[in-house]
């Protein structure tokens, strides 16, 4: 997959008006207005207005917010809705640099060379040449067993001879402390250095890159920057590749601190933050689902903004990936009737073409093969592949 504003407060004046008013000075001056004596009111002045309360200004600008909420919510959803018009430029397909993200059962035992030949043959005339195989997680201090991917030599050579070109990296995750007094604490150094040493040890387990996904990862974390930055020199020393899954761009400028304010979990990145992300790495995969989109009209419309940000913040040098939904929960945050793969194709191709359609070092990462339907596979190829 991230601040109230306080009512202006009332003036003194405003406040005390027609609350003890001091008497006018020339009424006072009348004969007979002595203590005690009401001046006489002069029936030609009209009588003042009472001041509006404080408390009804609150309750009235308490009785607007839900309307500006709804008007805000409706304008943002008819933004996406015409960002998901038009159609895509040609050209704008696979280039043969997707990728897909493969279950733990890949080498922890349960599967066969028989599965290794039935995925040759899923993935044979597609685009994808990178495949993310989870082997994690990491344990919270960093460090990762080599019981956690006992059959990794064996998939990888496997997958070599049955997919040649095919690139395979392991897929490190973990859940990050940063809204909970549970997970993997970045700012540590102890923990970074034991990050690095089980990089280490699955690089020297035959994968040909290390693909992170740390979660929830909040918008400026700067230790996550620096793991970045020890992480490349270590995969680079090993010719292998760095790639990451990165969390979705602010829709709207500054939207993760006001949700973050408001619900705890940022969610969003800036696009400055990811721009800083993606020139630390070799790949970056956008988890590109999970958007609150009711509608396919509406997701696909989300799809193609994400795609443009994305693109705008990434450098050439980097390859960037855009994540298409191949799972179908219905849960808050997801409703699968809306975040359907043709829709986040034709987003992706949208975005393309509006922002890089010849970006070269482009493609989209299918998140997952265990939960990925018949129709999943054939969208991808229909609207992607070509």
């Amino acid at each position: 997959m991230d601040a109230e504003t306080q009512p202006e407060p009332t003036s003194g004046a405003g406040a005390g008006a027609g609350a003890g008013t001091e008497p006018d000075a020339d009424a006072a001056a009348e004969p007979g207005a002595g203590v005690g004596a009401e001046p006489e009111a002069d029936p030609r002045t009209p009588a003042r207005p009472k001041p509006r309360r404080p408390l009804r200004r609150v309750l009235t600008a308490l009785g607007l917010c839900p309307l500006l909420l709804v008007l805000a919510v409706l304008t943002a959803e008819g933004a996406l809705r015409a960002d998901y018009s038009g159609d895509p430029a040609p050209g704008t397909r696979s280039r043969d640099r997707d990728a897909l993200w493969l279950g733990h059962a890949w080498v922890d035992g349960r599967k066969t060379e028989k599965d290794v030949e039935g995925l040759a043959r899923r993935l044979r005339g597609t685009g994808v040449r990178d495949l993310y195989v989870h082997s994690g997680p990491l344990e919270d201090d960093g460090t990762l067993p080599d019981s956690a991917y006992p059959k990794a030599r064996w998939l990888i050579g496997s997958l070599h001879r049955a997919l040649p070109g095919v690139r395979v990296q392991a897929w490190l995750g973990d859940v990050l402390a940063s809204e909970g007094p549970e997970g993997l604490r970045l700012e540590r150094p102890a923990t970074r250095a034991a990050v690095l040493a089980s990089t280490r040890r699955i690089l020297a387990a035959g994968f040909q890159g290390a693909h992170f996904d740390l979660e929830p990862l909040h918008s400026g974390d700067h230790d996550y920057l620096a793991l970045l930055d020890d992480l490349r020199a270590l995969t680079h020393a090993h010719h292998a590749l760095l790639s990451v899954a990165a969390h979705q761009i602010d829709p709207l400028p500054g939207f993760h601190s006001f949700w973050g304010a408001t619900t705890g979990h940022p969610k969003w990145w800036s696009q400055a933050y990811f721009g800083q992300v993606a020139r630390r790495v070799d790949q970056i995969a956008v988890m590109s689902y999970d958007t609150m989109q009711p509608l396919p009209s509406l997701y696909g419309g989300y799809v193609a903004q994400q795609t443009s940000l994305a693109l705008e913040a990434t450098p050439d040098s980097t390859h960037l990936l855009m994540g298409l939904p191949f799972y179908h929960e219905n849960r808050f945050g997801h409703w699968a009737r809306a975040e359907t793969v043709p829709a986040a194709v034709r987003g992706v191709r949208l975005g393309l073409s509006r922002t890089d359609a010849h970006r070269t070092r482009f493609g989209v990462a299918l998140y997952v093969d265990f939960a990925a339907t018949e129709a999943d596979w054939r969208a991808y190829r229909q609207g992607w592949v070509g």
